[in-house]
């Protein structure tokens, strides 16, 4: 079934050509398609199901990287910065993925009307995880729905039914527990989720770990050992990654000057903004300024 998959995701860019990413008709479908090897790239990921139909791609979260080629998947199960990057593509072979987001919504409902939903863990799971080997039944919604592009009236009705029985296989799936305990927040992650949600809403806010931990009834080391089990992070690498990539932002789509940005995001001095965003980003935040002034860009 993968190299159907691979021929829908090359039949639907080769169609709409120059548009990378393809953000597709299909809400929460995205299409990817490359020649060549890329640089590493700095985004948000979203909870999403990530799939490779062809050639190769690595994702890092803090100090884990996942590994994963064709035939395999990425889970992602909490909206997280990460660093990804496209190591086996070539114009005969070009690298081919969709990626799938997981609308909390509809996972919720879907997990609310299982007769028998997946159990808590005795740990916290963790934030993204490779499928190794995709379920069949999994695979077959991936494929409707990229078939799907090719009805577009159809859309609006069938696309919402496809993306309920995905949530299905996945959630009775056998990481269905850590899916609905990260990305719905439930039972033992729920402490955890609120604080990646705080942060998410308030990354400019100074805060110390004592008092995050204090306000979800957690130990300061209890806290912290879960928190990086979830996101492979500490709670300050964090909230640094989330700073620096809203502060690119600014910079690359709003034409902020340097210090404006670092400011808006919480750096009190910016000189250690730019030390900081030249070592995520590999080069300091003037140079990426001077780069793109007056081009539009997208982020």
């Amino acid at each position: 079934m993968m190299p159907e998959i691979g021929r829908a995701i090359e039949a639907y860019t080769l169609r709409h050509p120059g548009e990378k990413p393809w953000m597709t008709q299909i809400e929460g479908l995205i299409l990817l398609r490359a020649d060549h090897e890329d640089q590493p790239k700095h985004i948000i990921s979203r909870p999403a199901l990530c799939v490779v139909a062809q050639g190769a791609k690595w994702t890092s979260f803090g100090d884990k990287r996942h590994i994963y080629r064709a035939g395999q998947a990425l889970l992602i199960n909490i909206e997280t910065p990460s660093v990804g990057r496209i190591t086996e593509a070539s114009p005969e072979a070009p690298f081919l993925g969709a990626v799938i987001e997981l609308d909390p919504a509809i996972l919720r409902e879907v997990y609310d009307g299982m007769p028998d939903p997946p159990m808590s863990q005795v740990e916290v799971g963790r934030g993204a995880f490779v499928l190794e080997a995709m379920d069949p039944q999994v695979e077959d919604c991936v494929l409707r729905l990229l078939r799907l592009l090719d009805h577009p009236r159809a859309i609006p009705l069938i696309a919402p039914m496809i993306r309920r029985e995905l949530a299905y296989w996945l959630l009775s799936g056998p990481h269905g527990a850590m899916l609905a305990e990260l990305t719905l927040g439930r039972e033992r992650a729920a402490p955890i989720m609120r604080t990646i949600h705080r942060l998410r809403e308030e990354f400019n806010a100074p805060f110390r770990v004592s008092d995050l931990a204090a306000e979800v009834h957690l130990s300061p080391s209890a806290f912290h050992r879960q928190f990086k089990a979830v996101t492979s992070m500490t709670p300050l690498q964090y909230q640094k990654q989330l700073r620096l990539l809203e502060a690119r932002r600014m910079i690359l789509s709003e034409g902020a000057k340097v210090e404006s940005a670092a400011f808006a995001t919480g750096y009190e001095s910016p000189s250690q903004f730019s030390r900081e965003y030249a070592r995520m980003f590999g080069r300091p935040p003037k140079r990426d300024a001077s780069i793109t002034k007056g081009l539009p860009q997208w982020a």
